[in-house]
């Protein structure tokens, strides 16, 4: 998804939908009660209530501004918060998926040379990710992207001039010795900035904005941290964390005390090692204590990695009569390479909509995944089968340039630790024409090894944070790659509108 658009179009349809509701309300127009006895302004949150319910999510989202224009009017601020926020989950869960039929088809033509028309029906009514919305079916914003994916014939047409693959793979298929001795080897030490960026005027007037900052973490990979010259130390509420299950730092400041634009920054140094596990014998791993609590949090249900039982059945169904869990998790990673291929996924919506469906349901019932819901669907697998397993979250440089967001995933093995894989990466062999033992080698290196090429925020999605992020709050809860902001005084929405605002720089450093 390109997020910048997503949100700039966001923030113009918030605005607009106030507009129209009429942000000059009066206390007057909310205390007059009609024949059912609710004020207008809670007639109109009732009716955005329903409209959601009915699946009717841009309805709902007019129904919830205008209700939030009315309270604010009234000088009701709770009550304008809980309009404000609904209608900001009613966005969220439409916001990815603006295509119609025609504009879906006409995505697909573009973007796919030569589909025919038969290609381009069977993947809408039968493939591609849509949501229904007034009784009209929506297409999601890759559409054709997604297709590309599904199809890595087409893929390797489109890709074969453009992705330098040989760089990607440059660890994968290198045949230099690793420094050290395993499984935490060839060291590569990185320094940059990260920098979250506001113009003056998206921010509220008055409040306080409250912002959990994403930092890099130790972990038995990633080592050395260090976070220096942050800004706006005055305004520093907890952390800076750099252990533990999650790394940031959380800020409360007020709007009033922010001259010009607001910049938060922080100045990161870290050493990332390459991990090799290949070399794992199942004779050797230990048993699990199941009563040790690392034990139990990793091999139980949560809010993006959900055992069901049908999930218990496929992950059996994929191991067979497999009772090592290191042979067990090997066969959970094959299997999602060539089961669950590859795709962007509506990520916001997922997170904002009622009834919510985990990100690892979503692509076990659907096919459709990214990195995250990849790995997230690979811990699934392996809890249901008593392996502790999780998704882990940063950025990579597998690829030279900006770091990009990523997910990959590790199982834990007694008398090993935790062994890494990236499905993802593993799986972008099959984008490129290469000979197949080249193929199957990067393939191969990814079940058990990672790259050095990575920056880890979070140890698991889904980790809590302290203090927590406001239960109500219309805010991205899975990851914490950008920056969560939580302003009860801004009219728009303004945690996403901060994720375009957010970037991070690396450079290797001589060590």
């Amino acid at each position: 998804m390109n997020q910048r658009s997503t949100i700039a179009l966001l923030v113009i349809s918030a605005l607009l939908l106030l507009l129209a509701a009429g942000c000059t309300a009066t206390p007057q127009d909310t205390k007059t009660l009609d024949a059912s006895g609710l004020s207008p302004a809670d007639e109109a949150y009732a009716r955005g209530v329903a409209a959601y319910g009915a699946a009717n999510y841009r309805v709902a989202e007019e129904h919830f501004a205008g209700a939030y224009a009315l309270y604010t009017g009234a000088g009701d601020t709770d009550k304008a918060l809980t309009a404000r926020n609904a209608m900001f989950r009613a966005s969220r869960t439409i916001m990815e998926y603006p295509f119609n039929r025609s504009a879906a088809e006409a995505a697909l033509a573009e973007r796919v040379p030569g589909i025919t028309d038969a290609a381009i029906a069977d993947w809408l009514d039968n493939r591609a990710q849509a949501i229904v919305s007034e009784n009209e079916t929506l297409y999601f914003d890759d559409v054709a992207g997604n297709y590309l994916y599904a199809h890595p014939d087409e893929m390797q047409k489109q890709n074969a001039r453009d992705l330098d693959f040989g760089y990607i793979a440059r660890y994968a298929w290198s045949e230099d010795q690793p420094e050290g001795t395993g499984p935490y080897v060839n060291p590569v030490r990185y320094a940059g900035v990260e920098r979250l960026e506001i113009p003056r005027e998206a921010l509220p007037s008055s409040g306080v904005l409250k912002i959990w900052f994403p930092l890099p973490i130790e972990t038995d990979s990633q080592r050395n941290v260090t976070v220096t010259n942050l800004s706006c130390p005055d305004y520093i509420v907890a952390g800076p964390f750099t252990t533990g299950p999650i790394g940031y730092v959380y800020y409360e400041i007020p709007a009033g005390a922010v001259n010009g634009d607001l910049i938060l920054s922080a100045d990161i140094d870290f050493v990332s090692y390459e991990q090799i596990f290949d070399g794992i014998d199942p004779a050797e791993v230990g048993e699990y204590n199941t009563s040790d609590p690392d034990y139990l949090l990793y091999t139980r249900s949560e809010r993006n990695i959900e055992l069901t039982d049908a999930v218990r059945e496929k992950a059996r169904e994929i191991v067979g009569n497999e009772t090592n869990p290191h042979l067990a998790a090997q066969l959970i990673y094959y299997h999602i390479i060539e089961t669950y291929p590859y795709s962007h996924v509506p990520h916001g919506s997922l997170d904002a909509r009622e009834p919510k469906v985990a990100e690892s349901t979503y692509m076990f019932e659907t096919g459709h995944g990214d990195c995250g819901t990849q790995s997230m669907l690979f811990s699934a697998f392996c809890r249901s089968l008593g392996i502790p397993a999780r998704a882990v979250g940063g950025y990579q440089m597998i690829m030279a340039g900006t770091p990009g967001g990523h997910f990959w995933a590790e199982y834990y093995l007694p008398g090993y630790g935790w062994v890494p894989n990236d499905v993802t990466i593993a799986e972008a062999a099959d984008w490129v024409v290469i000979p197949e033992e080249k193929r199957s080698a990067f393939k191969d290196y990814y079940a058990a090894n990672l790259d050095p090429a990575r920056l880890v925020i979070q140890k698991n999605v889904d980790t809590p944070l302290d203090p927590a992020l406001p239960d109500d709050a219309a805010i991205f809860r899975v990851v914490r790659q950008c920056p969560a902001i939580v302003s009860d005084t801004a009219d728009y929405d303004i945690d996403l509108f901060g994720m375009g605002c957010f970037g991070i720089s690396l450079e290797t450093v001589d060590q």
